[in-house]
């Protein structure tokens, strides 16, 4: 594979490569050859982003001219749908990601949600009128206007980067913001994509949407702490999340993160346990669990255990890791050479804990970066591999007896993001779901990931949400204004 045309960096309308020319190599995760290179962006090129973001925030028409947003997010959508099978074929050179994921989260959910969002922007009342009172005995008007936050940074990872991308850039353009996206240097390839085809396609007035692919961390970390930033929008591991509300706290930035997570899945003892182990087995597989929502604790009744293991591992086993450009693949390879051994390390540490492996636990000895699917058996929630986000196709079976056992095991932990409650009942279901501390839950097989619907977590699993009109509104501003009536 060449050089894709769109391995540039967006700063102020122009595609550019880096000002010292420099660049780095992008992997295909699947064979860990190269296939490419990106612009090394440089200190230089991160300051001329932001200083063109706030230039076209504070000097243009952006936000205020809701039919400018509205027209340009729809050319945005219709080159996204134009480019979409180069955009679906880049995208599993670059991350490793599975055919079948191109028509969800990959590619077509997102490019969805940038029509979603820009619908809602043509109906949404900025403005709101609280009527007449008379506080402190003086008769006012007071009206109610969400005005766009102002420059946004929106820092985005390599896992899921198009879907992340679009989740951020859509919201924050229809509110009437300006952007410096930067995207993960393992998958720069997708943003500079989606910064050609707005560069060539819309009619972005310069400097609305950037887009910039430095490799150092230390280079792009002024976009947390640069004043002209008004927002940090990230999506990471909660560890950089911490780092990042620390470097924004001395300018008071607005900042939203949504960070990781140590799902549960919860089988009552009056579920369909074997099919709740496969589907939560599947779902560990999917896009070799690189995924911050997906389901890595099963939590099933003690006397089914032993079947519940037995059925994930089967299901793990005829998964298997396959090439992603197999129409047939679910688990594909992890991203790089770092997130194996990061998986390794994992394995060594369940062993250690007294663990055991019903299925996989090992890498796979071949070219790129693969893991086997793994079912760890014989650990309590207590365990690292319970507690820690691994970001791997590891699922570890913990035992429970009963309902308030199930509630207690799956709230014993740091995140709290998603998470599922099967039963027979389907009120019971929903009272056990109740009971749980986490920001999107699946009851019964019920599927919340959809445009409209805002997605985030409680504790460590972030702030704020993305998606749907709360997900829009995290980047609008609140200003109440009082007139004599």
């Amino acid at each position: 594979m060449t050089l894709p045309p769109a391995a540039q960096q967006l700063i102020d309308g122009k595609l550019v490569a880096a000002s010292s020319g420099a660049t780095y190599p992008i992997v295909n995760p699947a064979t860990g050859q190269e296939i490419g290179v990106a612009p090394d962006g440089t200190a230089a090129d991160v300051d001329a982003a932001i200083a063109a973001a706030r230039r076209a925030f504070d000097e243009s028409t952006w936000s205020t001219d809701r039919e400018l947003r509205v027209r340009c997010l729809r050319q945005l959508h219709a080159a996204l749908l134009e480019d979409a099978d180069a955009f679906r074929a880049l995208t599993t050179a670059e991350v490793g990601m599975p055919g079948f994921m191109m028509g969800a989260a990959g590619f077509d959910v997102p490019v969805d949600g940038l029509k979603w969002v820009t619908d809602l922007l043509e109906s949404y009342a900025f403005s709101t009128d609280l009527g007449v009172a008379s506080p402190m005995g003086i008769p006012s008007r007071r009206t109610v206007h969400r005005e766009p936050v102002g420059v946004v940074a929106a820092i985005t990872p390599w896992n899921v980067p198009t879907q992340i991308n679009l989740a951020k850039v859509g919201p924050a353009l229809a509110a009437g913001c300006t952007v410096v996206l930067k995207p993960a240097p393992d998958t720069p390839w997708v943003a500079a994509e989606l910064g050609r085809l707005a560069a060539e396609h819309t009619d972005l007035p310069p400097g609305v949407l950037n887009v910039v692919t430095p490799r150092s961390n230390e280079v792009a970390s002024v976009l947390s702490t640069d004043p002209r930033i008004d927002m940090v929008s990230f999506t990471g591991s909660t560890a950089v999340g911490k780092a990042i509300m620390a470097a924004a706290a001395p300018t008071v930035k607005k900042v939203f993160l949504e960070l990781g997570g140590k799902s549960a899945a919860i089988a009552l003892d009056d579920a369909d346990v074997a099919a709740v182990a496969g589907g939560t087995a599947f779902a560990a597989c999917i896009h070799a669990g690189q995924g911050c929502a997906i389901t890595t604790r099963l939590i099933v009744p003690r006397d089914r255990y032993d079947e519940a293991v037995a059925v994930a591992a089967s299901t793990m086993e005829s998964i298997g890791a396959r090439d992603p450009q197999d129409p047939g693949a679910i688990c594909g390879p992890v991203i790089s050479a770092v997130q194996r051994d990061r998986v390794a390390a994992y394995f060594s540490i369940a062993l250690e804990e007294g663990g055991t492996f019903a299925t996989g636990g090992s890498v796979i000895d071949q070219d790129g970066f693969w893991v086997q699917p793994t079912v760890v058996a014989g650990l309590d929630n207590s365990s690292r591999l319970a507690q820690e986000e691994i970001f791997g196709p590891v699922l570890v079976v913990i035992a429970h007896d009963g309902d308030d056992d199930a509630v207690r095991i799956a709230n014993d932990s740091a995140y709290g993001l998603s998470g599922s409650v099967d039963s027979a009942s389907l009120d019971r279901a929903k009272a056990v779901a109740a009971r749980i501390r986490t920001g999107t839950l699946a009851v019964n097989g019920g599927v919340w990931f959809s445009p409209d619907a805002p997605f985030g977590g409680y504790k460590q699993s972030g702030i704020g949400r993305e998606m749907g009109v709360a997900g829009f509104e995290e980047y609008l501003e609140t200003k109440t204004v009082a007139e004599p009536a």
